[in-house]
């Protein structure tokens, strides 16, 4: 607690409750003076597990810190449209993707691959947003401007990645062939083989590529002045879905056609899995990133078994003649919903950095479970973003089903009930995401843990299954209705 009350005199005159809240805050909107941050050394974990700088470190923050906090709707609308709009393209090239694969041999004989294929791509989300928002927030706080903190921080990052990608993608495949054990009740270990391999490489694989291409928006983005938490995860989003679909089939067919070769995929997984050693020396450098290796492993893994019942909702149903189509909408539905709340956490969770201490969360901010209007309704900067991001549902769902409408035509279902139970879907979806991301930021940061090791993955993983479930509702709600009109329409 010495620690703590250290670090609160540094920021200003103020003191700590019993309730784990700070007397006399005032909004950042009212602050005059620009805040206190970190330089980016490396910080002092004391031993209550708070993270803090030494008090002769500290410095003012870059011209950035203030203009998050100084935001308006409409600067953010303009920040994040293009980028949304940009991954909702590569969203929906997925899906037409997807809708392609699903046809490819490998596919049909290999049942579980569709349900490998959410948590495989949501491990995007859980991987890819959470190393976007992490630098993200490294970038705001100044952590990223001395170039030697800048290499440490990158390439400990990337090394974690490539160490998280190898364990959650055969973790996926494991959980792929287990849901499809338990509902055929059969194991054919060839493919099993096949399916761990797959997953194994298209996983590591496309973490790289996507780690290199979140570091290259950050600092980009930071040396232009543009917020990276408003650009950074749906620009990951944009091509995230499509190289890991396309990496996925490809691989898997590879390792079909060669299923002969019984030692081909055992070599492989063990190669891959042998480099993890390497990784994890890469990412020591960083302490912090030292304490996400050893104890931010749960949110990732539950997020993966999340996606993987959202995957077998997908496995279940794209073959039925009334869920004709929804492996188009599939990626869309569950890509706008996790792109949107990534933006959202990785906003609150910079904003708290900025304005607060680990394990204590401001005067404003203290209730856990907030009023669903004061999150959307309310004047903050926060709730400013959750609207801005909610507006974006409707019109963004609209741009890309008539995008998938002029490729697919009469294969998808494309009437005025369906675009409404389809636009109400992701609406309900987006809503409730991000809600909960409100609430478990603020329940993540009471406990001094970083919400954006912690929220992203949960939120993601959610979003992929409440994207899937409702998705599927709404192509049985509209099966129903058509069923039920048509006799109408033929007798009159």
């Amino acid at each position: 607690m010495r620690h703590r009350h250290r670090v609160k005199a540094a920021r200003g005159p103020s003191c700590v409750r019993m309730d784990g809240t700070e007397a006399r805050q005032r909004k950042p909107e009212e602050l005059g003076l620009p805040h206190v941050l970190s330089t980016g050394r490396p910080p002092i974990v004391s031993e209550d597990g708070l993270l803090s700088v030494p008090e002769s470190e500290r410095v003012a923050p870059k011209p950035l810190g203030l203009e998050v906090s100084r935001e308006t709707a409409l600067s953010i609308g303009l920040q994040v449209a293009l980028p949304f709009v940009f991954a909702g393209l590569g969203l929906s090239g997925a899906g037409l993707l997807l809708d392609y694969f699903q046809r490819w041999p490998v596919f049909s004989e290999l049942k579980d691959l569709l349900t490998l294929v959410p948590p495989l791509v949501g491990l995007k989300g859980n991987l890819e947003m959470t190393l976007a928002s992490r630098l993200s927030t490294a970038a705001n706080t100044g952590q990223m401007d001395d170039p030697r903190e800048q290499h440490r921080t990158i390439s400990s990052n990337l090394a974690l990645t490539q160490v998280q990608a190898t364990v959650v993608g055969l973790l996926a495949a494991v959980a792929a062939l287990l849901l499809g054990a338990v509902s055929r009740q059969e194991l054919d270990l060839v493919k099993a083989e096949v399916l761990c391999a797959s997953s194994v490489i298209t996983a590591f694989l496309a973490a790289f590529a996507l780690g290199m291409l979140m570091v290259c928006i950050v600092i980009g983005a930071r040396r232009l002045g543009i917020n990276p938490d408003n650009i950074a995860t749906p620009i990951a989003a944009s091509l995230g879905d499509l190289i890991t679909l396309s990496l996925l089939a490809f691989v898997s067919s590879f390792f079909y056609k060669h299923r002969d070769s019984r030692y081909l995929t055992l070599l492989v997984c063990v190669g891959f899995v042998a480099l993890t050693p390497v990784w994890v020396l890469v990412a020591k450098q960083n302490p912090p990133v030292v304490k996400i290796l050893k104890f931010g492993w749960l949110p990732i893994v539950l997020a993966m078994v999340l996606s993987s019942f959202g995957g077998l909702i997908l496995n279940k149903t794209v073959s039925k003649l009334q869920f004709k189509g929804m492996a188009v909408f599939a990626p869309i539905i569950c890509g706008v919903g996790g792109n949107l709340v990534a933006i959202q956490t990785s906003r609150v969770s910079t904003y708290l950095h900025m304005w607060s201490t680990p394990g204590v969360l401001p005067l404003w901010m203290k209730a856990f479970w907030p009023n669903p209007c004061s999150t959307f309704c309310s004047s903050e900067i926060n709730s400013t973003s959750a609207r801005v991001l909610l507006f974006l549902v409707v019109p963004g769902h609209l741009i890309f089903f008539y995008i998938i409408y002029l490729v697919e035509g009469q294969s998808v279902p494309n009437d005025r009930s369906f675009v409404v139970l389809y636009l109400l879907a992701g609406l309900v979806q987006v809503a409730v995401l991000l809600y909960l991301a409100e609430v478990m930021v603020r329940l993540m940061w009471r406990q001094a843990l970083d919400p954006d090791n912690h929220c992203i993955p949960y939120l993601t993983g959610l979003g992929d299954l409440l994207g899937t479930g409702l998705l599927a509702l709404c192509f049985l709600v509209h099966w129903l209705l058509v069923g039920t009109l048509e006799p109408v329409s033929g007798a009159s």
